[in-house]
């Protein structure tokens, strides 16, 4: 494959966009877990929340400015590399990211300082005001990012004229047909993203400190067991969201559907296929592994729906099969693989050894980048699942690029790498080395805490709450 400006373009977006939407996504779900610790510590006084509040807070702190420094660089994509496409859509798409910046964007920074430094200087009310608008402000910032997005995807509401798409009715751009359900399937994957993060590191932080006393971790403990209890509501709930996207992309994008499933024939009783080797050039799969039937079961809601093939279209009308067909199906067992430590979570609260055994604590650290990986696979499923187009059926790629040389394209994107590896790699290692120390004890953090509030509860209770059941 030629690497020519056209493809080094799409590799620098995509390279750049694959970094930032890790830091949103962990973000948008970690200010929500704020919000909620501190309502716990003001409704029960337990300081052992505000302890985890102020843990938390740090790393959200480091990702939120390396998510708002990763997302400048979109913008000076689209100006640069993408210029006729900014020509076509910014009647449009101008607006929306506009509605972003003072909606959203004013909001997080406008009550972010008060949140990060404002403990000692505002009332407890108003700070956790601060904390319930950042985390409004970043589910406000996700709306009107997956409108744009998802108007990119299914565009409704607009006219052409003299070659520029233009807005006929603002209602129909912004709930476009595809935005609502992806919206919900977005945002619960960044809380589940945040969920399995949490989990996950505070698994390695009761693991490294077994051998110490319970009121050690009992800040590990807390965090384990929130995120968990989050995960079990809500992997099944983005697993009923994910099967209504499904049916939408067969009724709106056909073809990036029949491309997910590798469906070359139109067809009824198609099977799911579990695995196969698409064979693009001859239009069929070398190798399948499937189960009979319930592929149209699963897409249509009955075992003889008729789902579309890719041989409906032209070639050149096609997505890239092979990279759609893996990448769902890796967001799919990431899924899976979600749900089965949530049901495996419950099973051990039942038995009172949620933090003591060792086996379900190193698969929960494993899992610590699964709701990275499925956020990141999943948009590989849905942008490259859109091409040829980069709005779907009126802009193709190759018509959005700006006449730019391989050499200029070339020397921005190692000039990209170059930056990217200095600023996220010392980003990365200041996180990772906040939460290699972990929490505080809970005593040294209320002795050393003058305004910490005076348990309810003695902290003994609060931390013989967390020891394992010895049944």
């Amino acid at each position: 494959m030629e690497l020519d400006a056209l493809m080094l373009s799409r590799i620098q977006f995509g390279f750049t966009m694959a970094f930032h939407i890790i830091f949103p996504a962990f973000t948008i779900g970690l200010a929500s877990f704020l919000a909620r610790l501190e309502a716990q510590w003001l409704w029960t006084g337990n300081p052992m929340y505000r302890n985890l509040y102020q843990f938390w807070v740090k790393a959200f702190a480091v990702s939120f400015g390396l998510g708002v420094v990763s997302g400048i660089v979109m913008s000076y994509q689209l100006g640069t590399n993408w210029s006729r496409y900014s020509d076509f859509t910014g009647n449009v798409l101008g607006p929306l990211i506009q509605y972003e910046v003072i909606t959203a964007f004013f909001l997080e920074a406008g009550f972010l300082g008060i949140m990060l430094f404002g403990w000692e200087r505002v009332g407890d009310r108003l700070h956790f005001l601060s904390t319930c608008m950042v985390a409004l402000g970043t589910l406000i910032s996700a709306f009107w990012i997956l409108s744009a997005n998802s108007w990119m995807q299914t565009p409704a509401g607009f006219v052409v004229e003299n070659g520029r798409a233009v807005a006929t009715d603002w209602l129909k751009v912004i709930f476009n047909p595809s935005f609502p359900i992806r919206y919900a399937h977005m945002v619960l994957g960044c809380f589940l993203t945040t969920a399995f993060a949490v989990a996950g590191m505070s698994a390695w932080m009761i693991l490294r400190a077994r051998k110490e006393p319970p009121a050690k971790v009992a800040g590990a403990r807390l965090s384990l067991s929130m995120a968990l209890w989050f995960a079990v509501i809500c992997t099944p709930l983005q697993i009923f969201i994910g099967d209504s996207h499904g049916l939408a992309v067969l009724k709106l994008q056909p073809t990036k559907l029949a491309a997910i499933e590798a469906n070359w024939e139109t067809q009824a009783d198609m099977p799911l296929l579990l695995f196969a080797i698409p064979n693009e050039k001859e239009e069929r799969n070398d190798f399948e592994i499937g189960i009979p039937k319930l592929g149209s079961f699963i897409l249509t809601h009955d075992f003889s729906g008729v789902v579309p093939g890719l041989k409906d279209v032209k070639p050149d009308q096609r997505p890239p099969v092979w990279p759609v067909f893996y990448s769902f199906r890796i967001m799919v067992a990431l899924g899976m693989a979600m749900l089965a430590l949530s049901l495996w979570s419950l099973y051990l609260r039942w038995r009172g050894t949620l933090y003591t055994n060792r086996v379900f604590l190193t698969c929960a650290m494993l899992m610590t980048p699964s709701g990275f990986g499925a956020v990141l696979f999943g948009w590989f499923t849905a942008e490259i699942g859109r091409q040829p187009y980069i709005v779907y059926g009126q802009l193709r790629t190759a018509d959005a690029h700006s006449p730019l040389t391989t050499q200029a394209v070339t020397t921005s994107l190692v000039a990209f790498l170059i930056a990217y590896t200095i600023i996220f790699g010392f980003g990365s290692y200041y996180l990772a080395k906040l939460l290699r120390k972990g929490p505080e004890p809970l005593e040294e953090a209320v002795r050393g805490d003058d305004v910490a509030r005076k348990p309810k509860r003695p902290l003994s209770a609060v931390n013989e709450d967390l020891k394992p059941n010895p049944a």
